[in-house]
């Protein structure tokens, strides 16, 4: 079948017409205005011979008039990959060689330089896209334009945008002219300015809302009216950058939600298995701080109702504070937003506590003062404590012995509970987060924070510190195999150490200490660097570049405690002959956040023993379930839930099903860029509300979070795993964990576009003397790899030259 009516085009016929093509095909059978017309099909092209013939027959029976040439490849019009502009239409064509010519054109632009760079950034396979050709009656338009029926500005779906210009919409489409922008909220409009009439407005509306039920999801849609004042649609496709909507709650009035994902450094999407683990663990770790919050799965991220907090007239007053810890600045930038929102005033029910509730808060508070008073108290004892806790976690974290069957084994993990010693281990940490956080208050006027920050530097007792020096020792030991690390891919190294193939380097040992971390290692579903130490031998390479032992981390490190001490030492003489009682203050709680807030990474660490015996063991359940053909492969058992092991273990019900939907949702959400800060339930990304930053010359503001001021080449990082860092290089990236941390020993300085100061990149850059930028919005698209740029930590601002 090389030609057919376009109103014989169905969405099921999507391999041989393309997603054009099946889009106006079912415009057509609702009764949608749409030209008529005909398709070219891949099968045609998977031929490479326009069936000339069935062409010019089809073309005489539309009026052999002027006609508009389309591509409809079968990557098109996609629900996550609309291709918009990146293959070829021809308009207002006449007579049958310019027609075929035309299918040419379309035709070869399936392979042009943009399609081809768009199919790689969404790892579309060149080989099994096919094009189709559409071929329509020329419609011309006294004006012309797109609708889109979710505003795609700020997520908000109960409003439309058109962008409207008189003549043809290549206009609008191409950004070629100045166009008319209208946003319809459905209050009827009785002004007439610009190309569009408040009658056409209604009827625009009116279709996106027809088109939406339709398709099931919001549309961007090309139209024209012409002469006649007529409503032709020459296109609906789904608009692929929303994010998608929080879940509906049915509630009338809005919720907001906070992103809580890059608190642990990532904003990719969390698997299933793992979402249903943390969204637990993130419950119970704010419960024990007497904080009620709900998380919420949004798009596979991580997200905070903060909703009841934010009405709640005690809790809002700190609301915004209590964000400045892990959350940063740009989440409470939205928050004070949402918090002046009228819709958001105090309600006497904000909280939803009972007296049950307040009781727990109050038996908290008081764990909460004696369990941090102890620290500062003695901050030596709390750590012998802290790690004598984390030592029995881990062995009591392993599995029994006699686990024989997958149904033992589900037991096992579902049995999983809270640990007893979370107190000894919970409360240094916050001890030193209060220690870290308070001076900068008591010190205003005496000290800036990148003073402040300085003294935080080169931090001991930090075991994500210890695991990189632990690396950069290994690599300082490669001697003869030098050369092997350098020249063969991490991946291959990585696979010839679990075949036991490489020559012993001391990576055994590594893994065996810390083989249960990886990067995006709170997602359950992720493997450890123990199952694949690929990333381990990428960030050996980068240190085997380093060949000054000044930029050593051992020897950074040193520095940047000396520095410390000495700063420390100097800024307290100063604050107590100007301010005696704050002087010797923040004197103790600076000494003691250098005892303690080496800490914070300890707590995860811990969390982690316990998580990877719970994937191992989920692992062996998978391959039992891939045994029985019920799963396709062991790691499939990560895209779903427990009650759906359960089911398949115990029932035999078939999930592959479920596994291949989600895994296609989870690989469309890993090539999303951009994760809104806050959202409302009604999409709206909050931080689109407020006021645009005044345009720099050159200048990118951020918030400093170490000081210092480094001049070097860009590297713009998405993938830690294989990552190439030269030494001198500006690291930039949307976030950073700790898995990301072997990075900073050869990095000259981080920039990162999430963050608070007190998370694990910016400590970890304080303790190696390296500077950094944070809450750097769209660092990673307005930088590109191998700019230059001047990183100044102290400013908080990243210059391109």
């Amino acid at each position: 079948m090389h030609v057919i009516a376009l109103s014989e085009a169905t969405t099921r016929m999507l391999a041989l017409v393309g997603g054009k093509a099946a889009g106006l095909g079912e415009l057509i059978r609702r009764g949608e205005r749409v030209p008529e017309g005909f398709c070219v099909t891949t099968e045609a092209h998977r031929l490479g011979v326009i069936p000339t013939a069935e062409v010019v027959a089809a073309y005489e029976r539309l009026g052999a008039g002027p006609v508009a040439v389309r591509s409809s490849a079968t990557a098109e019009d996609l629900p996550d990959a609309s291709f918009a502009g990146q293959q070829d239409t021809v308009l207002n064509v006449t007579g049958t060689a310019e027609l075929i010519a035309a299918i040419e054109t379309c035709w070869d632009s399936l392979h042009s330089d943009r399609a081809t760079a768009y199919r790689d950034a969404r790892q579309i396979d060149h080989q099994t896209v096919r094009m189709a050709v559409v071929v329509q009656r020329m419609i011309t338009p006294t004006v012309a334009g797109v609708l889109f029926t979710a505003n795609p500005l700020t997520g908000r779906r109960d409003e439309m945008a058109v962008d409207a210009a008189a003549g043809l919409g290549t206009t609008v489409v191409d950004g070629a002219a100045t166009v008319d922008h209208y946003i319809l909220d459905g209050v009827p409009r009785d002004d007439d300015t610009g190309c569009l009439t408040s009658a056409h407005l209604a009827e625009l509306r009116a279709t996106g809302e027809r088109l939406q039920a339709h398709f099931g999801s919001p549309q961007d849609v090309e139209w024209a009216i012409d002469a006649d004042d007529v409503l032709w649609l020459l296109q609906s496709r789904p608009i692929t950058s929303l994010f998608p909507l929080p879940p509906r709650t049915g509630e009338p009035l809005p919720r907001v939600y906070l992103e809580f994902g890059h608190v642990q450094g990532m904003l990719q999407p969390v698997t299933p298995m793992g979402m249903s683990t943390l969204r637990t663990q993130i419950a119970a770790t704010l419960a024990a701080l007497g904080v009620r919050v709900d998380i919420v799965d949004i798009g596979g991220r991580l997200y905070g109702d903060l909703s009841d907090l934010a009405r709640d007239r005690s809790s809002r007053r700190r609301l915004v504070k209590l964000l400045a810890v892990d959350f940063g600045p740009r989440a409470q930038a939205v928050m004070q937003h949402v918090l002046a929102d009228p819709r958001f005033a105090p309600t006497s029910g904000g909280a939803r506590r009972g007296g049950a509730q307040g009781a727990a808060s109050l038996r908290t508070a008081g764990r909460a003062v004696v369990g941090i008073l102890r620290a500062l108290a003695r901050p030596e004892a709390a750590r012998i404590r802290m790690f004598e806790a984390i030592e029995q976690m881990r062995v009591r974290s392993a599995a029994p012995a006699d686990l024989r069957t997958a149904a033992d084994r589900l037991r096992f993990v579902q049995a999983q509970d809270s640990d007893d010693s979370a107190d000894a281990i919970m409360w240094p940490i916050v001890a030193g987060m209060l220690a870290a956080a308070l001076p900068t208050a008591l010190l205003k006027g005496v000290a800036g924070p990148d003073e402040i920050h300085t003294v935080l530097g080169g931090m001991p007792h930090n075991v994500t510190i210890e695991m990189d020096l632990a690396l950069w020792r290994l690599a300082q030991g490669a001697g003869d195999h030098r050369q092997l690390l350098l020249d063969t891919p991490p991946a291959e190294l990585a696979a010839r150490h679990l075949r036991g193939t490489l020559p012993d380097i001391g990576m055994t040992t590594f893994l065996d200490v810390y083989g249960h971390r990886g990067v995006a290692e709170v997602d359950l579903g992720v493997p450890r660097w123990a199952e694949d130490p690929t990333p381990v031998f990428a960030a050996v390479a980068n240190y085997l570049r380093v060949t000054d032992p000044r930029q050593g981390p051992d020897q950074r490190f040193q520095r940047a405690t000396a520095t410390a001490e000495a700063s420390l030492t100097a800024l307290v003489a100063r604050a107590r002959r100007r301010r005696p009682v704050r002087g010797r203050i923040a004197g103790f709680l600076l000494r003691r956040a250098r005892s303690l807030t080496g800490l914070r990474e300890a707590g995860k660490f811990a969390g982690l023993y316990p998580l990877r015996e719970t994937r191992r063991q989920l692992l062996l359940i998978g391959a039992d379930l891939h045994g029985s053909g019920l799963l396709d492969q062991p790691d499939d058992i990560m895209f779903l839930t427990l009650d759906e092991v359960h089911a398949a273990v115990h029932q035999g019900v078939d999930p592959r099903g479920t596994v291949t939907a989600r895994r296609a949702v989870h690989r469309r959400e890993l090539r999303r860029r951009t994760v809104p800060v806050a959202l409302l339930s009604d999409g709206t990304d909050v931080e689109t509300l407020l006021p645009a930053r005044p345009a720099g010359d050159g200048t990118l503001a951020g918030v400093g979070a170490s000081a210092g001021r480094v001049t070097g080449p860009a590297r713009v990082v998405h993938d830690p795993g294989t990552a190439h860092i030269e030494p001198g290089e500006v690291l930039v990236a949307a976030t950073t964990d700790p898995g990301w941390t072997p990075l900073f020993l050869t990095a000259a300085a981080l920039v990162t576009e999430t963050g608070a100061i007190m998370a694990h990149g910016p400590t970890v850059a304080r303790e190696y003397g390296i500077p950094a930028v944070i809450c750097v919005p769209d660092a990673t698209r307005t930088i590109s790899t191998g700019q230059l740029v001047t990183v100044d930590g102290g400013a908080g601002t990243i210059t391109v030259h």
